[in-house]
């Protein structure tokens, strides 16, 4: 890649790289972190707690 273009890819990424920092930042501000936390805390991460898989599986077990 020419030396030129090799600048602008890098100008570029550094750009994209800011924005998502704004953006993350601005999420988090209009959520107040809560969405974040809770992911980040793994309460969508596991839904075994709940059961509701496990009424799920028994309910599509009954279909059959």
């Amino acid at each position: 890649m020419a030396e030129p273009a090799k600048k602008v890819a890098q100008q570029t990424e550094d750009r994209l790289e800011d924005l998502a920092e704004t953006v993350r930042k601005k999420f988090d501000k209009v959520t107040e972190g809560t969405y974040r936390d809770r992911v980040v805390a793994g309460r969508f991460a596991e839904q075994g707690d709940r059961g509701g898989d496990r009424a799920r599986a028994e309910s599509e077990g009954k279909q059959d």
